[in-house]
């Protein structure tokens, strides 16, 4: 057996584990919560009873843990395909200025708009983190040297605290939805219902699906835009469709949940340490550790506040800052 075929074998393993680990915390996270049930009540709530309390606990644990899961996988995956398509290792949709982006848009369509569908959400949050994405990427290109990885981390930067800022100026003057707004812009999945999930699950799924069938050419770009257009990849294209991938996965999922900072960055470190850099591994095992690590980070903020919880955005800022320090310090992590 080649070397090539071992290391193939030993990441489909490893991928397999990630998957079976997945599924635990899944059920981990149906089960734990401010209130404890018994297995009895998670059977008869998967049956689709809720006669008890305990059995409509789980009833509403079953989709906010789906949620968690989706989205989780969508900012994991869309962190790695931001880190091959810039040639980063420190982007993500929250340093970019993607996920505010996307929250001044829902912002302005609900203070200005009155914008209330779930649809109205997701397409303005779309739209707000694909003008983000090109903002940022325009300015972070200005000058000698085009868009290098160090210019577009503070272009991107700046761009997060000045939507940020802007959001304030907009919900000032609304007290009638400043409350709720605020608690959005934390970032949660806590409330979460199946016909909130609904709408955007085929945005989330044309993410997938794209983001999937751009490893190849994210593979292509890390050689280098030269050598990926000697191979007969157009780079341009390539490109544009891995970031597209990435904006919708990032628009939707920060309509539906708010912005969660830290997972697309963190999560692809930790997943290349396993793969290497090779995307047609390190996509899907992002978009696996990203839904276990939201997940993972919804349990936490049940328990540590009992009875009250911590929104998940909380845990992934509090977590996510020291974890990242830690693989930079101390982990050999490859270069991009």
């Amino acid at each position: 057996m080649t070397a090539t075929a071992t290391a193939s074998n030993l990441r489909g393993l490893w991928l397999l584990l990630a998957a079976a680990a997945l599924v635990v915390v899944a059920a981990l996270s149906v089960a734990i919560g401010t209130r404890d049930v018994g297995l009895n009540d998670i059977v008869s709530a998967l049956s689709g009873r809720v006669g008890t309390i305990g059995e409509a606990a789980v009833a509403m644990r079953i989709p906010r843990t789906l949620l968690a899961l989706l989205a989780g996988a969508a900012l994991g995956l869309s962190g790695a395909i931001m880190q091959g398509v810039t040639r980063n290792p420190l982007a993500d949709p929250g340093i970019l200025g993607v996920n505010m982006g996307a929250s001044l848009a829902v912002v302005v369509g609900i203070a200005w708009f009155d914008m209330a569908s779930a649809y109205a959400y997701i397409f303005t949050a779309i739209l707000g983190a694909g003008a983000a994405a090109v903002f940022v990427y325009a300015i972070g290109s200005m000058g000698r040297g085009g868009a290098t990885p160090l210019k577009l981390a503070l272009a991107g930067a700046a761009t997060s605290i000045a939507f940020s800022s802007l959001v304030i100026a907009v919900v000032l003057p609304r007290a009638d939805i400043a409350g709720g707004i605020r608690a959005w812009q934390i970032g949660g999945v806590g409330g979460a219902t199946f016909e909130r999930i609904g709408p955007v699950l085929p945005f989330l799924a044309a993410g997938f699906v794209l983001a999937l069938f751009s490893a190849r050419r994210l593979n292509a770009l890390a050689l280098g835009d030269e050598l990926a257009a000697g191979l007969g990849e157009n780079v341009a294209v390539a490109r544009a469709l891995a970031a597209f991938a990435a904006i919708l996965l990032c628009g939707a999922t920060t309509a539906v949940c708010g912005p969660i900072g830290f997972l697309g960055l963190v999560v692809p470190h930790l997943c290349r340490l396993l793969t290497g850099s090779d995307h047609r591994w390190l996509l899907p095992f992002s978009a696996l550790g990203g839904a276990g690590l939201l997940v993972v980070a919804d349990i936490a903020g049940r328990i540590l506040a009992r009875p009250a919880e911590l929104d998940v955005g909380i845990v992934t800022a509090l977590v996510g800052a020291p974890v990242f320090i830690w693989i930079v310090r101390r982990q050999r992590v490859r270069d991009l």
